[in-house]
Order: structure tokens, then C-alpha cells, then sequence
């Protein structure tokens, strides 16, 4: 089967990515939309320019696109415009609890071109999907938030057994996803089983955008070669 990942650079389409090659199917290519405003439905903000060198590790074509609207309907056309001139056999999205919006108006849109959209993990809880990465070794950092309860100390910090326990007391306190599903944050995915390279943070800028909600933008990164031993660990 042909098919095309929404990819974001985040944890739920990395898995996404995962998922599809353990299935055997055919990765056709990569769409990621980077938006000019933070309050777009369908896209992450933060971080998602960096989904071109994760797509080059990767070695699959990406089509890496711009967004200006907020819009859940008008952002989902400038993938159709995509997969209509590159035809799949469905858009394969990450995440499971993926709000009604995202994935009912992607479903809308795709409908004309006979093009299944579903979300990868759906039949697996989100704290299996999150626990079956962090197993599997894939290094995942947060990189924009919207909640109370979480600070700015967060924006960097690598999401492992022991933070995604912090996480959970905190979202207990505070009443948000402690998986980050509804948009209370984002992560982008620095290393992992599907990479032979690695991505290496070397600065960023820490951007408020109010005492609850902020992103963080890389500055400097590096591509990494990863060692034999490391990447069978991987």
C-alpha cells in the first residue's frame, strides 16, 4: 500500500512513520506544513522546519509547506493539493486522541480522492503508544506548551520514564493530557529506531508567548552519525 505521512516532527507522527514501515507499506512521502501563527487546528507550530533534515535521515521525500491560515477546513486543502497531484492509498496520521477536528475534516477533504485518513495508533492507549517509544529508545523533547501547570522550564527537556512521571502529577493538579493530546504540548523526536542519524541541539531561544503558553526556537542544530552499537540499541 501507498501512502503518505502528516509529519510534524513530533512524537505521534514519528510512531506514525514507525508503524507504516512495520507494516511493510510503502512510505511514498512525507507532508509537513509549517504555519506563520500558532493557533493553526491541524499543524504544530515550533520546530517543524526541522522536519527537513529528519526527512533526509529518513531518506523519504517530504513535501514541506506553509501555512497562514487558522482554518481547519483551508488547511486541510493545502494537503489535498498535495496528495491530489500524488496519489496514495491513504494519509496516515500519529496520535490517538487526535481531536474531532483534525481528523474528521482531513477525512472531509481526502473523501473526493478516494484517500483513507486514519491515525496510526488508534487502537492502542495513548500512554501504550507514548511507553512503546520510550522503549523502543526514541528521544523525544517538548518543544511548545499551552497549559497551566507547565513552565517554561519544560520547552528543551526530553520526555523519559522519569519527566512523563512528572508530567502526570502535574496534569493530575492542573487537569490537563498529560500526553500532550488536545495541544497542551508538542515534542519533536531528536532520535530513535527509524533514524541512522541523529539530531543534536546546540542552542535555542526559549520564546513566551504568555505566563502559561511558549515554544521554543533552535538556532543551531547538528546531524549526528550514530555508532553501529548505538543505532542496534536504537
Amino acid at each position: 500500500m501507498d501512502v503518505a505521512v502528516l509529519y510534524s516532527g513530533g512524537k505521534d507522527s514519528s510512531l506514525a512513520i514507525d508503524y507504516c514501515m512495520n507494516k511493510g507499506w510503502n512510505i511514498k512521502y512525507l507532508i509537513s506544513v509549517k504555519p506563520n501563527r500558532t493557533d493553526c487546528y491541524l499543524f504544530h507550530y515550533a520546530t517543524v522546519e526541522h522536519t527537513k533534515e529528519l526527512a533526509k535521515i529518513l531518506g523519504i521525500k517530504q513535501f514541506y509547506l506553509k501555512c497562514k491560515v487558522a482554518d481547519p477546513e483551508k488547511e486541510a486543502e493545502i494537503v489535498k493539493e498535495v496528495v491530489e497531484k500524488n496519489k496514495v492509498d491513504a494519509l496516515v496520521l500519529g496520535g490517538i486522541g487526535l481531536q474531532e477536528t483534525q481528523i474528521r475534516t482531513l477525512q472531509k477533504t481526502m473523501m473526493p480522492l478516494g484517500v483513507e485518513v486514519f491515525a496510526s495508533h488508534a487502537h492502542l492507549s495513548e500512554e501504550e503508544s507514548l511507553n512503546e517509544m520510550l522503549s523502543k529508545g526514541y528521544k523525544i523533547i517538548m518543544t511548545q506548551f499551552a497549559s497551566d501547570g507547565l513552565n517554561f522550564n519544560w520547552l528543551g527537556k526530553e520526555i523519559n520514564k522519569k519527566t512523563l512521571e512528572e508530567l502526570r502529577k502535574l496534569s493530575i493538579e492542573h487537569g490537563f493530557n498529560f500526553l500532550g493530546e488536545g495541544g497542551y504540548y508538542d515534542t519533536l523526536v531528536i532520535d530513535g529506531p527509524i533514524f541512522n542519524k541523529r539530531l543534536k541541539i546546540l542552542s535555542y531561544d526559549v520564546m513566551k508567548e504568555s505566563d502559561y503558553s511558549g515554544y521554543i526556537k533552535i538556532n543551531k542544530i547538528k546531524v549526528e552519525e550514530k555508532s553501529l552499537e548505538l543505532q542496534k540499541e536504537t
